[in-house]
């Protein structure tokens, strides 16, 4: 993508009603526009990096057995008042009436309207068990939505949600999303930790967060240091065998957020030097509720002997949206954003700092059309616009690599080549570009 042809609003000072660093990163690098109040437009850099976090979540979730499926974001209050829940839930879920009369709420979770399609599509414990996926919009009327997207109304989540005949089944469920979940936080480049939690307004008796280290999380956090350095990439993982073990090794060691912390605990299982206390972002959520929903719905199958089962069930989020300012929140610096490359709008960005030079712009020209031929996701920046503005603007959005391309290295036959992440530059012969950026 040429730079003159793309929509990058750049800001050049931080934004006044921005509190926190992602905030202020994502309106300064045109990732997204506030409409309302906790209501923002993805910008075409910001949804790039929404489509690529979507896409590993989807990918993991598949490898797992999930089956993906789109349900409504406006959803009968019929099918809540049957959970109980409509009246329970608080002045979060945004309640609306049809033409009709009817009364329709925009759907802050879906637990309902899952059970609903499951209850009319499945009858007989041969069709179990089944793990079904979303990747949708939801509302949630925050009383004071503030952090960006840290903290939105409006936001895109993951919901997964499992049904199967018996206990041992559906913990087995849970047990397949917690090692997905490990492997889709490690693939996104983030250190996430899972925490015993409390299930809140969903239910149930069985749920862990997954929390990444930042210091402008909202909850305090307590666990062991050796959770850092656990690698999940490194584990082979089969769904279909004995996942315990893998999970006891990330739930055997003291991870607590402060409202599970136990002080007394903390200081008698964890060694003083692996005493790690910070502050934690919640990117993700898992419940086993058993039948909360199945039985007062009347999600029911037939057994082996003809006997009625209500479904056990569990649900499984992970808020996609959220994660593009917890993935900032987790790596940046003064200069601006640090994407990993998994996630990053594009891979590599060409400063061409001397556009309108017929050598400079044959050279950058060249390297352009080999990286986007050997399928490389890349901004060229061919404006007329001073060479420190491109260099600002080129570290601000955070693309993995930089290629410099100017009049004086092209003298000697070489570009520039800096790796935002380190910082380190070097120089690279200009025949050599394409292949290096395709191997890294």
């Amino acid at each position: 993508m040429r730079l003159s042809r793309y929509f990058l609003p750049i800001l050049r000072e931080n934004p006044a009603e921005a509190q926190i660093v992602s905030h202020r990163l994502m309106l300064r690098a045109g990732l997204v526009r506030q409409s309302a109040a906790g209501i923002y437009s993805w910008l075409p850099l910001g949804l790039k990096v929404l489509r690529n976090i979507e896409r590993i979540v989807r990918e993991e979730q598949d490898g797992a057995g999930a089956i993906e499926l789109l349900m409504p974001t406006i959803q009968s209050a019929d099918l809540w008042r049957e959970s109980g829940r409509y009246e329970a839930y608080g002045k979060e879920m945004l309640r609306i009436t049809d033409r009709h009369e009817r009364d329709m709420l925009f759907g802050p979770t879906n637990e309902e309207l899952i059970t609903a399609i499951v209850r009319d599509s499945i009858k007989s414990y041969r069709d179990l068990p089944r793990n079904l996926y979303h990747i949708q919009w939801k509302f949630r009327d925050e009383v004071r939505p503030r952090f960006g997207v840290m903290r939105g109304r409006e936001f895109l989540m993951k919901d997964a949600y499992s049904f199967d005949i018996d206990k041992d089944a559906a913990r087995r469920a849970y047990e397949k999303m917690f090692v997905a979940y490990l492997r889709t936080y490690a693939r996104l480049g983030l250190k996430a930790i899972p925490m015993a939690a409390d299930t809140g307004p969903i239910g149930g008796d069985l749920s862990h967060e997954f929390i990444i280290l930042a210091e402008t999380g909202e909850s305090a956090v307590f666990c062991h240091g050796d959770l850092i350095d656990q690698d999940i990439l490194g584990e082979t993982i089969d769904f279909e065998g004995d996942l315990k073990p893998l999970i006891e090794r990330w739930t055997g060691l003291y991870a607590a957020t402060d409202e599970k912390h136990d002080a007394a605990r903390f200081e008698a299982e964890v060694p003083a030097d692996k005493r790690l206390s910070a502050r934690g972002i919640e990117v993700g959520h898992i419940f086993y509720f058993g039948t909360k929903y199945s039985k007062p719905m009347g999600a029911v199958v037939t057994g082996p002997n003809g006997e009625t089962i209500e479904l056990e069930m569990g649900s499984y989020g992970i808020g996609v949206s959220r994660l593009v300012g917890a993935i900032i929140e987790a790596s940046h610096d003064d200069a601006g954003i640090i994407w990993p490359a998994s996630v990053a709008p594009f891979k590599v960005g060409i400063v061409n700092l001397k556009a309108g030079d017929a050598a400079v712009d044959a050279a950058c020209e060249k390297i352009y059309a080999g990286l986007e031929s050997a399928g490389i996701d890349v901004l060229y920046d061919d404006t007329d616009e001073r060479a420190g503005s491109k260099f600002a603007t080129m570290d601000l959005i955070g693309l993995p690599w930089q290629v410099h391309v100017g009049p004086r290295g092209l003298a000697k036959g070489i570009v520039e080549l800096k790796n935002r992440k380190t910082g380190e530059r070097s120089e690279l012969a200009l025949d050599a570009v394409v292949a290096t950026l395709t191997a890294a």
